[in-house]
C-alpha cells in the first residue's frame, strides 16, 4: 500500500531539517550529558580564554558514552584529550569527521545533502519505479520532470510537473496534485531512511559528538576513571574594592566567571588561573590531504643513449662496508631513545595572609598563578556567578598625580600587594568614606608597588611650559674638518596652585624625552616611560619644579667648501672658543685671497672670449670682402692687432690661474695643518 502521508512528512524533514535538526541534537546533547558515567568534578579557567574540565568517578565493566563539544571546540578537545584508565588496554574516540557527513549523503541513491526540494529529489531519481497517488494511484517510471507557467491570481508562477512512464503510457501530474508518493526500489527506500538518520544524528550544525569507548574484560572490572581536556571557554574577570575611609586600608576582590556550557556544575572544584600561556588552534578535525607530485609511468617512453668511460682497476681493495652498512649494501638506521625524568614541584597551597578573610587558596601554577575557591561550586548551564577572590588590609597612601596633561591632577593613591598573590589586572572602585571613584590596575604581582588614580582634585590647578637651549660644548679642527659638538637641554616647568587649606601630596609623572639623560632635579622612581618627582604642596601657595633633560648633538662641517660669509661667521661666533675664532679669521683672509685671484682669473677668461669672438667676426667679414679689396685690407690689419692682444692676455691668464693655484694651496695646507 503507498503511504500516503510520506509526502507531507518527507516535505516537513526536508524544508524545516534545520530546525528539527538542532532540536533533536539539542535533546540528545542534554540526554548524553546527562549519562555521561563520569561526572564534571573539577574546573580550571584561564584568563587566556581556556578552561581545563576534569571528569572523574567509579565506573564498572566496559563503558561508551558520548561527550559533547561546540564546533569551534572540536579541535582544542582532540588535541588535549586525556583518559586515564587503569584496566582499559584499548580505549578508542570515535567522531563523524567534518566532511563525511555531506560526503555520505551524496554517495547515497537518493541525495539530501543540499536540503532539496520534492521536485529536485524526484528529477534526481529519474527512472526510479515510484507509486504516486493523485486523483487515483498511479505505478510507473520517473521520465523526468518539467516546469510549466500558470496564471494564479494575475501573476505567473513556474510549478512542477513529474512525468510518468506508467502502464498507460507517459503521464504528466501536477506534483501539488499529489498526495503521496512511495518508492517502489528497496534500496531507495533505505538510503532515504539512512540519509534521514545521518542529519538527524548530526544533530545542530554547531555541535560535535565525540564518543569514548572503555572495553575492559570482564563484567565486574569496577575502577576509577578520569577524563580531561582543554576547549575555549570566555576568560574570568576580576573586580576590586578598595577602602581608603580606614586606618587600615582593606582591598576586595570578586572572582566574575560564566558558565557557557551545556552542563550544570554541582559540587565542582573551581580554580582560576591568572597568566599568559602560549596557545594556538590546529585543524585536527577536519581530513587534510597532503598533495602530491605526479610521476610518468614507469614503462612509458625511452631510454637515452649514454657513453660509459673506460674503467680502471684499483691497486687496493675496496673498502669494507661499515658496520651501519647491511650486508645489501643499505644503510641501517638505529633509533635510541632517551628518557627523561620531569620533576615539577608541587604547589603549596597556602592562605592569605594574617588578619585576612580566607576566600581562595593562591599557588603557583606552572609559570601562572592559580587561585581555587574555598568550597564546591554549584553553577547552571548559561549562568555566571562572583565569588570572593582575596580580602586583606594593604599599605595605602593616597596622593595626588600629575602626568602633564590637563588642568587638575588625579586623586590617587600609592598601593602595596600585601596579599601574597599575583593579583589579575582589573578595575578598581574606590571609596573614601563614600564613593570617590574608579581606577585600573594592571597586573599586580606580589609585593609590588602601584599608583591608580580615580578622580581629579578640583582644588589643586597645574599648569605647565616647555622651553629648550642649545649650547656648544667642545670645538675640535684636525684635517681640515671641524666637530662640534653642543648639549640640548629641555626644560619642563611644572607650576602646581594649591587652593585648599591642607598641604597635599602630589608625583608628578614626567614623560622621559628620547635620547635624553636626566639633569635635575632627582627622581624618587622612574618607569619605562616616565620619571616620578614627590613633592609636598603646601596650603594657598604655588610650587614651581622645573625639570631639566640633556641630549648631546654632534656636527661635522668640512672647512674647504666653506664660503667666506661662513667663515666670517665662525669667526664671530661667541660660542666658539677664542683660539678656534682665530684661526677662522686667518681662513677668511686666505679664502679671500683665493676668492681675489678666482675673480681676476675668470675676468681675464672673459675678456680674452670676447677679443676671441671678435676675431672670428672679422674673419667672416674678411671673406665676404675678400683680401684684395681696400676693405678686406682693414679687415687683415684689424686681425693682426686681435691677435696681438690675444697673445698678451694669454700670457695674463696663465699667471691669474697660477695665483689661483697658489691661493688655494694656501688655504688647503692651512686648513690641513690646523689641530685645535
Amino acid at each position: 500500500m503507498i503511504n500516503k502521508l510520506f509526502l507531507s512528512a518527507l516535505c516537513a524533514i526536508i524544508l524545516g531539517l534545520n530546525s528539527l535538526a538542532s532540536l533533536n541534537a539539542q535533546t540528545l546533547q542534554n540526554n548524553v550529558s546527562s549519562n555521561n558515567p563520569i561526572p564534571l568534578k573539577k574546573v580550571v579557567i584561564l584568563t587566556s580564554g581556556l578552561s581545563y574540565f576534569e571528569h572523574s568517578g567509579s565506573v564498572n565493566g566496559s563503558v561508551n558514552f558520548n561527550l559533547p563539544f561546540r564546533l569551534n571546540a572540536v579541535n582544542d578537545a582532540l588535541k588535549t584529550l586525556v583518559i586515564n584508565d587503569p584496566l582499559s588496554a584499548n580505549p578508542s574516540v570515535k567522531y563523524q569527521a567534518e566532511n563525511t557527513l555531506v560526503q555520505t549523503l551524496r554517495s547515497l541513491r537518493i541525495d539530501l545533502s543540499d536540503n532539496p526540494d520534492t521536485a529536485s529529489i524526484l528529477a534526481r531519481l529519474k527512472g526510479a519505479q515510484v507509486g504516486i497517488v493523485s486523483s487515483r494511484t498511479f505505478i510507473g517510471r520517473i521520465a523526468g520532470v518539467e516546469y510549466r507557467t500558470s496564471s494564479i491570481n494575475f501573476s505567473t508562477v513556474n510549478e512542477p510537473w513529474i512525468l510518468l512512464n506508467a502502464d498507460e503510457g507517459l503521464i504528466s501530474l501536477n506534483l501539488k496534485e499529489v498526495s503521496s508518493i512511495k518508492f517502489i526500489d528497496q534500496e531507495i527506500e533505505n538510503d532515504l531512511n539512512r540519509a534521514l538518520d545521518l542529519i538527524l544524528s548530526s544533530g545542530n550544525s554547531s555541535s560535535r559528538l565525540l564518543n569514548v569507548n572503555l572495553p575492559v574484560s570482564g563484567a565486574n572490572a569496577r575502577r576509577d576513571v578520569t577524563l580531561s581536556y582543554v576547549i575555549p571557554s570566555p576568560v574570568w574577570k576580576v573586580s576590586y574594592r578598595l577602602d581608603l575611609g580606614t586606618d587600615k586600608p582593606l582591598l576586595q576582590g570578586w572572582a566574575i566567571v560564566d558558565n557557557d556550557s551545556d552542563t550544570d556544575w554541582h559540587g565542582v572544584e573551581l580554580s582560576l588561573v591568572s597568566g599568559r600561556p602560549v596557545s594556538f588552534i590546529q585543524a585536527l578535525y577536519p581530513p587534510y590531504y597532503v598533495s602530491r607530485p605526479v610521476q610518468p609511468l614507469s614503462i612509458a617512453g625511452t631510454a637515452s643513449a649514454s657513453v660509459h668511460d673506460r674503467g680502471v682497476e684499483l691497486s687496493s681493495p675496496v673498502p669494507a662496508a661499515s658496520p651501519a652498512m647491511a650486508n645489501d649494501g643499505r644503510m641501517r638506521m638505529s633509533v635510541m631513545a632517551e628518557s627523561e625524568e620531569m620533576s615539577t614541584d608541587s604547589a603549596k597551597a597556602y592562605t592569605v595572609t594574617s588578619g585576612a578573610v580566607q576566600t581562595a587558596a593562591g599557588s603557583a601554577a606552572g609559570g601562572q598563578f592559580e587561585f581555587t575557591i574555598k568550597n564546591p561550586v554549584n553553577l547552571d548551564r548559561r549562568m555566571s556567578a562572583m565569588f570572593p577572590l582575596v580580602e586583606i588590609f594593604i599599605d595605602a597612601k593616597k596622593t595626588l598625580i600629575y602626568n602633564g596633561s590637563g588642568r587638575y591632577p588625579r586623586l590617587g593613591a600609592e598601593i602595596t600587594n600585601t596579599s601574597g598573590m599575583k593579583l589579575p589586572a582589573g578595575p578598581i572602585t574606590v571609596y573614601d568614606k563614600v564613593y570617590s571613584g574608579d581606577a585600573l590596575i594592571e597586573f599586580w604581582n606580589e609585593g609590588e608597588k602601584r599608583l591608580i588614580s580615580y578622580g581629579e582634585d578640583l582644588s589643586v590647578t597645574a599648569s605647565s611650559s616647555s622651553a629648550n637651549t642649545r649650547v656648544v660644548s667642545t670645538v675640535k679642527i684636525t684635517g681640515g674638518v671641524m666637530s662640534i659638538n653642543r648639549n640640548l637641554t629641555y626644560i619642563r616647568t611644572y607650576t602646581f596652585l594649591n587652593s585648599s587649606a591642607a598641604t597635599k601630596q602630589l608625583v608628578v609623572e614626567h614623560a622621559k624625552t628620547s635620547n635624553t639623560e636626566l639633569i635635575s632635579p632627582r627622581a624618587q622612581e622612574q618607569t619605562t616611560s616616565a620619571y616620578r618627582f614627590n613633592l609636598a604642596l603646601n596650603a594657598n601657595k604655588e610650587t614651581v619644579l622645573a625639570v631639566s633633560e640633556q641630549r648631546p648633538i654632534s656636527e661635522t662641517v668640512a672647512l674647504l667648501p666653506l664660503r667666506l660669509d661662513s667663515l666670517l661667521s665662525y669667526s664671530t661666533n661667541q660660542e666658539i672658543p677664542e683660539n678656534v675664532r682665530r684661526a677662522f679669521v686667518r681662513a677668511a683672509e686666505l679664502r679671500r685671497a683665493l676668492d681675489t685671484a678666482e675673480t681676476a682669473a675668470r675676468d681675464i677668461e672673459t675678456q680674452r672670449n670676447r677679443v676671441i669672438a671678435d676675431q672670428d667676426r672679422i674673419r667672416r667679414n674678411l671673406e665676404a670682402a675678400g683680401s684684395q679689396t681696400q676693405q678686406g685690407q682693414e679687415y687683415l690689419r684689424r686681425l693682426s692687432a686681435l691677435d696681438n692682444e690675444i697673445d698678451k692676455l694669454a700670457a695674463d691668464l696663465e699667471r691669474a690661474n697660477a695665483n689661483t693655484r697658489a691661493a688655494r694651496t694656501a688655504l688647503e695646507s692651512y686648513l690641513n695643518g690646523l689641530n685645535i
